[in-house]
């Protein structure tokens, strides 16, 4: 991968907006195009950080450590996690350590140690808007070069044949929590923040997480081990059924293939979306891990008699949230099957509510008239990951993490960052630099179609359906 000044006579070949795993994974595998790429990614931040207000001690990665930038799709890349471990004299270390899941402060490290030495990576510049130029069959990215303290340096804008979307997604804060944002004098934070806040958080007299996900569990289980037995007071509140374990067997772990991705993709729009509700545990669940670790802390806390004072209620919805005084907040719940309601005041909440994708629409206004949407108004993207363009548009903007509606729960997840990024590149250079195998799973997602005119030969001892008896 190559960077160079731009200019409509010398344009990119890519140019990446946002720098997170994914775009950093593109990054990666684009230095590794042999006669190069000319392509460069910006980033608004100003080093590259994966979630730092979640990186607690002894947190791990859900997926195993080949789920790197690059390995699943070129295993000899030099970007990959065994080579970061080579280069910082860890690799013996690792191997004793016998780690399948790295710790997730280990995975920022080392995306970090691969943002600070790959070419064409610019932190400390946010794009502006993106603008498709007809004359010269361009795209045109403006942006602003910032101070470390945010003010804005300089503007600048680049020309590129192809764009590559890579912002993320955002914390996420239902409607009827809102208010709880809103109330500064009482400690009401997202979990993507929690370390920040965490010794403010471990001062009040009480504390509420709410959200049944990983990050509810991780939270709720260090904020545990660090009150007072017999004085915890911690309610942990979630909508789910259940603090439900993670969908990870062997066979349902294949759902975050490629082969399931192309399965989804095919599907009609309304099976999607009905189909994505239900594979919460998929991705919302709790690891197994996790689970125990809770019931063992709680279990500890009965050995000389009581229960520890921490209230686990699954099947909850806040309907609605308030101050009282200045110093407290009321949560006003609702019991789904039980049809029940009640009043909850606690000192501090922890908001595990997740994340959602960033919209694109204020980044992507000026394509908005190429743009082609589904009945629900989002964009369409195709297999290539592509967002679905008028034809006058000859570029390609390609997306990552903003796909799940189109490719499935595995949009967001790590495991399937180097293949979507080498789909990416294969479509975009016309070649295969990275050869992708056919087949990914021992699951058949589907139905393959037949040729109705040939009759299908019946297994052995079985009367065929054409049969005439």
């Amino acid at each position: 991968m190559t960077d160079h000044p731009t200019g409509p006579d010398h344009p990119h070949d890519l140019v990446g907006i946002g720098i997170g795993p994914f775009n950093l994974s593109l990054a990666a595998l684009a230095d590794g195009i042999h006669g190069g790429l000319a392509a460069t990614f910006y980033e608004q931040r100003h080093a590259f950080h994966w979630h730092p207000g979640l990186l607690l001690e002894g947190a791990t990665l859900q997926v195993p450590f080949l789920a790197d930038l690059v390995t699943l799709a070129d295993p000899a890349s030099p970007w990959s996690f065994l080579n970061y471990l080579r280069a910082r004299d860890r690799l013996y270390p690792f191997y004793f350590a016998e780690r399948f899941h790295i710790q997730r402060a280990e995975y920022d490290a080392y995306c970090r140690w691969a943002s600070q030495r790959l070419p064409g990576l610019h932190f400390g510049h946010q794009v502006d808007a993106v603008r498709w130029n007809p004359e010269r069959g361009l795209f045109e990215v403006d942006f602003t070069q910032l101070h470390p303290d945010g003010d804005a340096e300089a503007l600048g804008r680049a020309y590129t044949r192809h764009i590559a979307l890579g912002i993320g997604t955002e914390p996420y804060v239902p409607d009827p929590l809102q208010p709880l944002v809103d109330a500064p004098a009482v400690p009401v934070v997202h979990s993507a923040d929690y370390l920040d806040h965490r010794e403010r958080l471990l001062a009040a007299e009480h504390i509420t997480v709410i959200g049944s996900g990983q990050s509810g569990a991780e939270i709720f289980l260090d904020l545990l081990r660090a009150r007072p037995a017999g004085a915890e007071k911690i309610h942990w509140l979630a909508r789910t059924e259940a603090f439900a374990p993670m969908e990870y067997s062997k066979l349902g772990l294949e759902q975050f293939t490629p082969d399931y991705t192309r399965y989804f993709h095919a599907l009609p729009e309304q099976v999607r979306d009905d189909l994505v509700p239900r594979q919460w545990q998929l991705h919302k669940g709790i690891d197994a891990g996790t689970i125990a670790a809770i019931h063992d802390e709680l279990y500890r806390r009965t050995l000389h008699g009581g229960w520890p004072d921490a209230v686990l209620t699954p099947g909850v919805t806040v309907r609605t949230a308030g101050r009282v005084a200045t110093t407290k907040v009321e949560l006003h719940l609702e019991h789904g099957r039980q049809a029940t309601r009640t009043r909850l005041t606690t000192d501090a909440v922890v908001l595990a509510t997740g994340y959602r994708e960033r919209p694109l629409g204020r980044l992507l206004a000026g394509l908005d008239p190429y743009l082609r949407r589904d009945a629900s108004q989002r964009p369409q993207i195709d297999e290539h990951y592509r967002l679905a363009l008028d034809p006058a548009v000859t570029g390609s903007v390609y997306v990552q993490n903003a796909e799940r509606h189109t490719h499935g729960v595995g949009a967001p997840d790590l495991g399937l960052a180097a293949w979507r990024s080498a789909t990416i590149l294969n479509h975009l250079t016309g070649t295969e630099p990275y050869p992708l195998p056919r087949r990914t799973a021992f699951t058949s997602f589907g139905l393959e179609k037949r040729d109705q005119t040939r009759p299908v030969p019946a297994p052995r001892g079985l009367v065929p359906l054409t049969d005439p008896r």
